[in-house]
């Protein structure tokens, strides 16, 4: 098959505004603005449709692939305790088949010419990206708004898909590496929805419905929740035309809409006193999580938390790292992380070592934690870890399904796109004042503590 065709669409095509009126997809006036013409990247342009769905691109002209995603603001922390993993079991379901494909043409036809396509659900929301070469975006587009726009949700898949989530549900069991996480998020959040697991649980999947599942697909798959993003060799304009046309005739082909506002940081989540919980099990590496509430995606200071967090545990030159592996021998893996959501956080360190080490391993990380707290960092720490941030950063951008993903969560979550150099100056702004406040802030906070292992409720009572 040629590839000698560097652009995709019509030379005349390419850099013209789509602002006028909407041929399907939502009839009536669009407006498109360029958000940034980053010289690190390529331009971004943004178009809101007059139903209120959202389109953001980042024409690369150098690339030959397209990303493209549809992003729908819900996630596992929109469901009700009875709808618990409905989210999720939609993600499943949506690729089972529309009005207009089976699930074998889904799939194929994207693989017909080398694509790929996946989806994932989070807390806060759910993603389905294919990645193709760029005069496959017609396809890909036209394949996945039918999928997340008209799926039809037969009874017969439902139960399909029902065993495979409980297969999936049981596989996450048998990995007490990943188990940890879910243990400790329920540590801190307790019965909250951000506690609970985002595949829900055997008890809430088996008896879900068609439609209660089919209820909560029209509920919250609407044009204003959802943005489409895209970033490769394209042009936006094409872009859009494509979008409208694949969302023609569908449920999101709706007249008048306004983007939804991404979720408040107010008021916040709140947490569990600090909290010990054991999950039991036979395993030969115990994995502990030991940690506190952080803070949340908005907050100023999260640009000196991804210091903090480099210079902790973020990598092969951390200090827990350093200490615990290193120079003891402690633990194959050790590291720090934060999660963080719209109204709340989570900062904390895991470790997997041998259950006759948890004691010591503990102990160390206890007592660097505090040492950090009431000591802070050095001015070499501290930009060691701004090098750490600011590399990671600018290194991840370069595939186009991370700008595809940079280009929706900045709309999503935050409601605005942050330059590369701007996002980049912010890290540098971050001093050492900076750092050892905040350290001493949260490394001070009273810490729960995960353990999967075997170990009874017992063994960690005055953790």
């Amino acid at each position: 098959m040629s590839r000698a065709q560097r652009a995709p669409f019509p030379a005349g095509r390419r850099g013209v505004a789509a602002s006028g009126a909407a041929r399907s997809g939502g009839a009536g006036k669009a407006v498109t603005r360029t958000i940034s013409e980053d010289p690190l990247g390529g331009t971004v342009r943004r178009t809101v449709l007059s139903n209120g769905l959202r389109v953001l691109t980042e024409a690369i002209p150098t690339m030959r692939s397209v990303s493209f995603g549809i992003w729908v603001s819900v996630g596992s922390r929109d469901e009700t305790g009875p709808d618990s993993g409905a989210a999720h079991f939609l993600e499943h379901l949506l690729f089972k088949g529309t009005r207009k494909r089976s699930a074998l043409e889904i799939s194929s036809s994207i693989e017909a010419v080398g694509g790929e396509t996946n989806a994932f659900t989070t807390k806060e929301y759910t993603c389905y990206y294919a990645r193709v070469l760029d005069e496959d975006l017609p396809l890909a587009i036209d394949v996945m708004c039918d999928l997340v726009a008209d799926s039809v949700l037969e009874a017969a898949d439902v139960e399909t898909e029902r065993g495979v989530i409980l297969e999936e549900i049981a596989m996450h069991d048998d990995e007490p590496g990943d188990e940890v996480h879910d243990l400790f998020a329920r540590a801190v959040y307790g019965d909250h929805p951000l506690g609970r697991l985002i595949s829900g649980t055997e008890e809430t999947v088996t008896p879900m419905t068609r439609p209660q599942i089919r209820d909560f697909y029209r509920r919250h798959y609407t044009a204003p929740q959802i943005v489409i993003a895209a970033a490769g060799n394209l042009d936006h304009t094409t872009v859009v035309d494509l979008v409208r046309q694949a969302l023609h005739g569908t449920p999101l082909d709706t007249d008048q809409g306004t983007p939804a506002p991404h979720r408040p940081a107010s008021p916040a989540v709140r947490t569990r006193p600090a909290t010990t919980l054991v999950e039991t099990k036979e395993t030969e590496q115990a994995h502990v999580i030991l940690g506190s509430p952080g803070i949340d995606r908005t907050d100023e200071r999260r640009f000196a938390l991804g210091v903090l967090n480099n210079v902790l545990g973020g990598g092969m030159s951390s200090r827990l790292f350093q200490e615990i592996r290193e120079q003891r021998g402690l633990a194959y893996s050790v590291y720090s992380y934060a999660s963080q959501y719209a109204d709340s956080g989570l900062f904390a360190v895991y470790a997997g070592c041998a259950p006759g080490k948890v004691d010591e391993v503990l102990e160390l990380t206890r007592a660097e934690l505090a040492r950090v707290a009431a000591g802070g960092l050095t001015e070499a720490e501290i930009a060691r870890g701004k090098g750490m941030s600011k590399g990671s950063f600018v290194l991840g951008l370069e595939d186009t399904g991370s700008r595809m993903s940079r280009l929706a969560k900045g709309e999503l979550l935050y409601g605005d796109l942050m330059p590369v150099d701007a996002l980049l100056a912010r890290v540098d702004a971050v001093s050492l004042d900076d750092v050892n406040a905040l350290a001493a802030d949260l490394l001070a906070r009273p810490m729960s503590l995960a353990v999967v292992g075997p170990f009874g409720a017992g063994d960690f009572a005055t953790a």
